[in-house]
C-alpha cells in the first residue's frame, strides 16, 4: 500500500561518537509517531517554531467569519479594538470554549483530493513533520560517512532540519490551488509564491515569539527553501552547496520533500508505492560539492520522477478533482470583493489565520453578498459538479508552442445551431505533467559515482541503461467542463471543433458519451 523499509536497507553500524549524540538528541527531543516514518524526534528548537500560532491556532468558523466581515469596516467604525480583542482572546483559550485548529493541520496536503480520495486528509504539518525528520536522517547520513572530509557541524544539522520543518509554512489553503489557479484570476500579472510567503512567516515567527536563533541560520534557512525556485540564489554565493540539495533541490529535484510526500500521498490514497526512498538516501555521497548517487541505483532515481508523475495524473490531476478544484475557485472568486481575502497576501500577521476553513466560513455565512460562494460549495456538497466533457493530450510536436485554452477558444469555436455558450458556462483545465523539469529529462542533470572507492562522477545517459524510457518528458493535458448539465452536448461539440481548427483532427480519444450529453 505504501513504501516500506526494507531490512536489507538498513542502516550500517555507526561510530561511538555518532551513536551518542543521537543518544542525546532521542534524550532531549518530544517524540510523535509518523504513520509513514514510525518515531519522529523534535528537537527543542525545531519545537519553538511548532508551538506557536503560525503552526498551530485556536479559532472557528465563527470567528474567522466576524474577522473577514468587520476588517473592511475597522477604519470606519470604533469596533475595531474590540474586535481584535475578541479574535485575540479566542486565539488563545482553551478548546473549551472552541474547537483547537492547527494552521497547517488546517491546510490538507492535497487540498480537495480527498473529495475523491477519502484517505487524503492528511495534511502539510504531518508532511513538515516528515520532510523536518527526512533532512535530519539525510545529513546525519553524510556525516557519518563524510563528516570530516565534508565540515559538516551541528549548525548544519539544525539548519537543514529546520528547513524541512518550515518549507511549507507559507502555503496558502487548498495546496497549490490558492497561488495557481485564484491568486492569478484576482492580481493579473501578479508573481506570488508560497515560497516567498514561507520566508516572512519565518521572520514573522520569529519576531513575533522572540525565538532566540542565530541570525545566521535563520538567513540559510530561508535560503535552503526557495532554493528549488526562482528565488534561489546564484549558486557561487553559497559555501557548502550540497547543503542545499536535500530539501528542495533545484539542482536536479531529488530532494527529501519528494521523498516524503511520494509516500505519504501513496499511502493516504491507497495506491501502492515501489519507490524505495531509502535506496537513495542510504547510497548518496558528495562529490565536489555535489549529493551524486551510486550508478547502480539510476533506475531507483528515474522510479522516483516517474513515480511523482504517476501521482500527478493519477490523484493531483484527476478529472473529478480538477472539476472541484474549479468550483472551489470560483466560490472564492465570488467570495474576495466582500471578505477581501486577497488582502492577507502580503502580511504574515494576516495571512496565517487563512486556510481551508475559509469554504466553512463562507458556508455558514448568512451574508447576500456571498450567496453565489454558498450556492457552489451546497452544489460541491450533493456532488453536483461541473461536467466532465472531454479532454485531449497535446500532440508532441505542437508543446513546444502550446499556449492555455480559455472559455473564449470554446465559445468561439461553435458553430452555428442549437444552445448559445457563454464563457461562464465553461470551465477550461490546463494540466500539465512532466518529471519535474518541464520538457527537460531530469536524469541529464544528476551524477553518479562507481563505487565508494572512486572519486569521479559523471551522468548517464538514457540510451546506456534502457531503451524502454521514455523519450518526450511532459504531458500537455486540455480538458472541458460544462458547469450547467444541459450544455454538455453544445460544449463537447464546440470542444471537438476547437481541435479540428487548431489541430487539423479530433485529439481527443474518443466521444463524449451520449448518456453524459443527454443528463439534465
Amino acid at each position: 500500500m505504501g513504501a516500506f523499509f526494507n531490512e536489507e536497507l538498513s542502516f550500517p553500524p555507526v561510530h561511538a561518537n555518532f551513536a551518542s549524540s543521537q543518544e542525546q538528541l532521542i534524550r532531549f527531543s518530544k517524540n510523535v509517531h509518523d504513520n509513514v516514518h514510525g518515531n519522529i524526534y523534535l528537537d527543542p528548537l525545531a519545537l519553538k517554531f511548532i508551538d506557536t500560532e503560525q503552526f498551530q491556532r485556536q479559532a472557528d468558523s465563527f470567528i474567522l467569519l466576524l474577522y473577514f466581515v468587520f476588517k473592511k469596516y475597522i477604519y470606519f467604525f470604533e469596533l475595531f479594538n474590540y474586535l481584535q480583542w475578541l479574535l485575540q482572546l479566542f486565539y488563545v483559550v482553551n478548546d473549551q470554549i472552541c474547537f483547537s485548529y492547527y494552521r497547517l493541520r488546517d491546510l490538507k496536503q492535497l487540498g480537495v483530493t480527498y473529495l475523491v480520495y477519502p484517505g487524503a486528509v492528511h495534511s502539510r504539518f504531518e508532511h513538515s513533520l516528515g520532510v523536518y525528520w527526512l533532512a535530519g536522517a539525510a545529513i546525519q547520513k553524510l556525516k557519518q560517512n563524510q563528516g570530516l572530509e565534508l565540515g559538516i557541524d551541528n549548525f548544519d544539522i539544525q539548519t537543514v532540519k529546520l528547513a524541512g520543518l518550515l518549507h511549507d509554512v507559507g502555503h496558502g489553503p487548498f495546496s497549490h490551488l490558492f497561488e495557481r489557479e485564484f491568486l492569478p484570476r484576482v492580481i493579473s500579472g501578479y508573481k506570488w509564491s508560497h515560497e516567498q510567503m514561507s520566508l516572512k512567516m519565518v521572520d514573522h515567527i520569529v519576531d513575533e515569539h522572540h525565538i532566540d536563533v542565530d541570525f545566521e541560520m535563520i538567513k540559510k534557512i530561508k535560503e535552503m527553501i526557495v532554493a528549488s525556485s526562482e528565488l534561489t540564489l546564484p549558486k557561487g554565493t553559497r559555501e557548502k552547496h550540497f547543503l542545499y540539495d536535500i530539501v528542495a533541490n533545484g539542482r536536479n529535484g531529488i530532494d527529501v520533500d519528494k521523498f516524503d510526500y511520494i509516500v505519504r500521498d501513496s499511502r493516504a490514497c491507497g495506491l501502492g508505492c515501489n519507490f524505495e526512498f531509502q535506496r537513495l538516501m542510504e547510497t548518496m555521497r558528495v562529490l565536489d560539492d555535489e549529493i551524486c548517487y551510486r550508478a547502480k541505483e539510476y533506475l531507483t532515481v528515474h522510479k522516483l520522477f516517474y513515480t511523482r508523475a504517476d501521482l500527478y495524473r493519477t490523484i493531483y490531476t484527476h478529472p473529478k478533482v480538477k472539476a472541484i478544484e474549479l468550483m472551489v475557485v470560483d466560490a472564492l472568486l465570488k467570495a474576495n470583493d466582500f471578505l477581501e481575502i486577497s488582502s492577507s497576501i502580503e502580511d504574515p500577521s494576516d495571512y496565517w489565520k487563512l486556510d481551508d476553513s475559509i469554504i466553512k466560513t463562507i458556508e455558514i455565512a448568512p451574508n447576500q453578498e456571498l450567496k453565489e460562494s454558498r450556492d457552489l460549495i451546497l452544489r460541491i456538497r450533493r456532488r453536483n459538479l461541473y461536467q466532465f466533457c472531454n479532454e485531449y493530450t497535446v500532440p508532441k510536436e505542437n508543446l513546444e508552442h502550446f499556449k492555455d485554452v480559455t472559455p473564449q477558444d470554446i465559445v468561439c469555436s461553435q458553430k452555428n445551431g442549437g444552445a448559445i455558450l457563454k464563457e461562464e458556462d465553461v470551465a477550461v483545465s490546463n494540466v500539465r505533467i512532466d518529471l519535474a523539469r518541464g520538457r527537460h529529462n531530469p536524469l541529464e542533470s544528476i551524477n553518479f559515482f562507481k563505487d565508494y572507492e572512486s572519486k569521479e562522477k559523471f551522468p548517464i545517459p538514457d540510451n546506456r541503461i534502457s531503451h524502454l524510457l521514455p523519450t518526450c518528458y511532459q504531458d500537455m493535458i486540455v480538458r472541458v467542463y460544462s458547469k450547467k448539465p444541459e450544455l454538455v452536448g453544445a460544449i463537447s461539440e464546440a470542444f471537438e471543433n476547437f481541435q479540428l481548427k487548431t489541430y487539423g483532427i479530433k485529439a481527443q480519444v474518443h466521444e463524449t458519451p451520449e448518456k453524459k450529453k443527454r443528463r439534465l
